[in-house]
């Protein structure tokens, strides 16, 4: 079977919070937990682990930059991920002119449905508006 090929998914969401106040919740476990996953925990070995319906997925925040970006790779859990791993980046931006902030979704994997994945994305910005009051 041929491996599936991965796309890029990219979506942006206005959010009426500061970057300041939103970063911990795109870069902590206890953040994440809050509106990402059904739980989010962090081993020692800074490996996250995020739980939906009972099914779990490992990641590694391979990048991130201080109220800017936060960006996870999930653990391969085959010999085609270990070359082509999946990730989520979750970017804040700020519009200067009108001071509004944005969060910038990008998804990579191989779920091809992308409107399915908007509205997963936009669940899931709902809650973390709930969570923050923005």
């Amino acid at each position: 079977m041929a491996a599936a090929t991965k796309k890029l998914f990219t979506t942006d969401f206005e959010i009426h919070a500061s970057i300041k106040m939103l970063y911990p919740y795109i870069q902590t476990a206890s953040g994440l937990g809050e509106w990402f996953a059904d739980n989010v925990t962090i081993s020692p070995e800074k490996v996250f682990t995020f739980v939906w319906d009972h099914e779990k997925r490992k990641a590694i925040m391979s990048a991130h930059r201080t109220n800017h970006f936060a960006k996870f790779e999930y653990l391969p859990e085959s010999k085609e991920e270990e070359k082509d791993p999946s990730y989520f980046e979750l970017r804040l931006e700020m519009n200067e002119l009108t001071q509004t902030t944005f969060l910038k979704v990008s998804d990579y994997s191989d779920f091809d449905d992308f409107e399915e994945l908007q509205d997963l994305w936009e669940g899931l910005v709902e809650n973390l508006k709930k969570v923050v009051g923005g």
